[in-house]
């Protein structure tokens, strides 16, 4: 009972621990955007949360759960039960660089992307702050 409760709060969870993590590297990426031979890194989550989800055969698949067996059948068999069992990592992209020193930090690329990430970032900790509010409502009787 308690998992589904908590269900959307763990899913917001991975969503800023991602954001936080995405944070670290593009300041990393910014404060090294004139070291020579630096290789910028990304942050990759959004993309394995919907592959997880479209149940990827090189990922483990989520499935949906049938209380009814007119229910139609999400996903095939689940080795992932939650949200938690995925994670963000950090990826180097190794591959290319646009600078003669060997770096490939755009700087104004960083900025983009440091600013999509703090739209993110407060757009789900609203909704996170949303759905505490909704369970503490429910805990309270709605008083």
């Amino acid at each position: 009972m308690w998992s589904k409760l908590w269900g959307s709060v763990d899913t917001l969870q991975k969503g800023l621990e991602a954001a936080w993590m995405r944070d670290s590297v593009i300041r990393n990426n910014i404060a090294n955007a004139e070291t020579p031979d630096f290789k910028g890194s990304d942050v990759q989550f959004e993309s394995l949360l919907a592959e997880a989800i479209a149940g990827a055969d090189e990922l483990p698949r989520l499935e949906g759960r049938v209380t009814n067996a007119r229910h139609i059948k999400i996903g095939g068999k689940a080795v992932v039960q939650d949200i938690r069992d995925i994670s963000p990592r950090v990826v180097v992209n190794d591959a290319t660089s646009i600078r003669m020193d060997g770096n490939n930090v755009d700087i104004e690329s960083e900025n983009v992307k440091f600013a999509q990430n703090s739209l993110y970032y407060s757009t789900v900790l609203a909704k996170l702050n949303s759905e505490l509010t909704r369970i503490k409502m429910a805990v309270n009787e709605g008083k």
